[in-house]
């Protein structure tokens, strides 16, 4: 059974954190992870713009940052996995919705997929569509249209 923690920096938890929870239970679902204790936190422009400067030497926002822990920890007896740390910011979420003409809804998927398989081991080099770890973001993207975090 995965677990997940979410909570919010620099603004209130916003009220679809369970459904958004759920989301992210199914996406560990369909890539057969297990045992999975997982982090995540969404926030504001400034905030990220800082971890990313701090952390990629970007001194910029952007949308998704994953921080990989990949530690193993024993717990009652069973061997939990802790992934790492997904940040995400809410503005520029938005930001992106509008420039890629997509819904609030889907970006968010998108951005929770995206910084579940950078901690599953994937990465990409480009954004270019045919790198394989993009490929699959959008393949569960479309797989998953039908559920729904912020209604």
């Amino acid at each position: 059974m995965n677990r997940v923690e979410i909570q919010a920096e620099e603004e209130p938890l916003p009220s679809w954190i369970e459904r958004a929870n759920r989301f992210i239970l199914t996406v560990l679902d369909r890539l057969h992870q297990d045992r999975w204790d997982l982090s995540v936190l969404f926030c504001k422009n400034e905030y990220i713009r800082s971890l990313n400067a701090q952390f990629r030497q970007k001194d910029e926002a952007t949308d998704v940052l994953s921080f990989p822990l990949g530690e193993t920890v024993e717990e009652g007896g069973e061997t939990r996995y802790l992934p790492g740390d997904i940040v995400i910011s809410l503005e520029t979420l938005r930001e992106n919705a509008r420039y890629f003409h997509v819904s609030p809804d889907e970006e968010l998927r998108r951005l929770l997929i995206h910084g579940i398989l950078h901690l599953s081991g994937m990465d990409h080099v480009t954004n270019a569509d045919t790198e394989p770890m993009l490929l699959l973001q959008e393949e569960l993207v479309s797989e998953l249209a039908e559920e729904r975090i912020l209604l």
